[in-house]
């Protein structure tokens, strides 16, 4: 049995004070990560805070994606999970930013889908990893962790597709 630490209530399983300080700082890159996709997803598309909380979100998902491949080599191979999540995540949100940056064709159904699926990826990872210690949460089976993010995200991305306007028209 492994030697935990806990940080806001989650036990973290080590004591290493290098790979919990990386864990602090993944929280926080991370924490801002969520909360700049929902404000890009929320913001008017095509519009200024759009383009900014997308690329603070383009740039947060990097980030953390930098600390999930450092944590995975100092626990490896307890975290191969949590990589192979961050590295769909991360190449998800990286073509869906150059997308938008490109803007060729029918570039908004493809961003669309792409960041989508990253930010469901995003919230996948912290729910296998987290679910099992989160109050109300903890009464699911870990298998629910892995399906509830996209159950709920997929068909938000689909109505999306339909009803936005941009994905109507196909490109801006």
């Amino acid at each position: 049995m492994e030697e935990t630490t806990d940080i806001l209530g989650i036990p973290v399983p080590s004591t290493d004070r290098v790979f919990l300080a990386f864990i602090v700082v993944h929280i926080f890159i991370s924490l801002l990560c969520v909360i700049s996709g929902l404000l890009a997803m929320l913001s008017e598309k095509g519009g200024k805070r759009h383009s900014i909380y997308g690329k603070v979100y383009f740039w947060s998902m990097l980030s953390a994606f930098t600390t999930v491949i450092i944590l995975s080599i100092m626990r490896w191979p307890h975290n191969i999970h949590l990589l192979s999540i961050g590295i769909i995540a991360t190449s998800c949100s990286s073509l869906g930013y150059r997308l938008a940056k490109i803007r060729k064709g029918s570039w908004t159904r493809l961003h669309t889908v792409l960041m989508g699926l990253s930010y469901v990826f995003l919230l996948t990872g912290f729910y296998v990893d987290n679910g099992k210690n989160l109050p109300f949460w903890k009464l699911f089976p870990q298998w629910f962790f892995w399906v509830f993010p996209a159950a709920v995200g997929i068909p938000i991305i689909l109505r999306v597709l339909k009803t936005h306007y941009l994905n109507r028209i196909g490109s801006k």
